[in-house]
């Protein structure tokens, strides 16, 4: 007897490639011992709708599309007394989550095959106020590019249209002043940049030093950039940052089960790449290996 497995599909996400491979991908699912039960998303926020009327009946979910996709398809688990394993076949733009736990991006089949012989690791998964959020929650310089910037550039251009938007964004680049505390005490100054984190990897391009990071360990990172005195600094910084060196004076790396941000009057923040409202004040804590994501 074959093994149930619910697919969502995101058939907006990446540039539509997986249409071509998706009855191929089907037959390894299938040759693999899995019967695959199909649906589709319609519109945003549907995986998570999807995944809380549908996942509780299948030991397994496989989401194909964005990080988006995934996490809403997460957000949707989290109701759920008993959640399934999770594996993901990214055909997104920035894949963050697929250059954390190393997939093949945009190859359906590789992706189908890596599922087929994963193993489950635990996966933390972030509570913020009125929901939650899979890998990133972020404000400040550069947050607003991932969600400003068109979907059809995405398709066309993939990771550069991302870099694009950020070398328009600096001519708006301000820092704001933030209170923040979290589990060893409060941080208070002028920031240009404010994230929780469950990731090696943020925007597709900052990447977060892989040996203080432990995706299932009940911890978040904490990560602030300082406001910086002047072009020159801010120049040096974002070579360093480019080149996966985060070895600064301006940027400060926490770990924490929890957060909470306080700003002089709301702030617009991301989360998992997607626009989340401005907010005065915002929590955030670590929901501990709360998802058995498989690669």
């Amino acid at each position: 007897m074959k093994t149930p497995l619910m697919m969502i599909i995101n058939p907006a996400a990446g540039k539509g490639g997986f249409r071509r491979a998706l009855p191929d991908a089907l037959k390894l699912l299938s040759d693999a011992g899995y019967a695959v039960t199909l649906y589709f998303t319609e519109c945003r926020g549907h995986a998570t709708e999807l995944a809380t009327q549908y996942a509780g009946a299948f030991p397994y979910l496989l989401v194909l599309g964005g990080d988006g996709t995934l996490a809403e398809a997460i957000a949707g688990l989290m109701p759920l007394h008993e959640r399934p394993k999770v594996g993901y076949i990214p055909i997104g733009t920035a894949n963050d989550v697929a250059r954390t736990i190393g997939l093949p991006k945009n190859d359906i089949l590789a992706g189908a095959q890596r599922f087929i012989g994963g193993v489950p690791h635990n996966f933390d998964e972030g509570r913020r106020d009125g929901g939650y959020f899979n890998y990133v929650a972020a404000f400040g310089a550069f947050t607003e590019v991932s969600y400003a910037t068109p979907q059809e550039a995405k398709k066309q251009l993939g990771e550069a249209a991302y870099l694009l938007g950020a070398v328009k964004s600096l001519s708006t680049l301000k820092s704001r002043h933030v209170t923040v505390e979290y589990d060893e005490g409060v941080l208070d100054g002028e920031f240009l940049y404010g994230s929780m984190s469950n990731s090696y990897s943020v925007a597709g391009f900052i990447d977060l030093p892989r040996e203080e990071i432990g995706l299932g360990d009940g911890l978040h990172e904490l990560v602030l950039v300082k406001k910086l005195p002047n072009a020159a600094a801010f120049a040096a910084l974002v070579t360093k940052v480019l080149s996966h060196d985060l070895s600064s004076e301006y940027i400060i790396i926490k770990h924490t089960r929890r957060a909470r941000f306080v700003f002089d009057e709301p702030e617009t923040w991301t989360f998992d790449g997607e626009n989340g409202g401005a907010h005065s004040e915002i929590s955030f804590e670590n929901c501990p290996q709360a998802i058995e994501l498989i690669y």
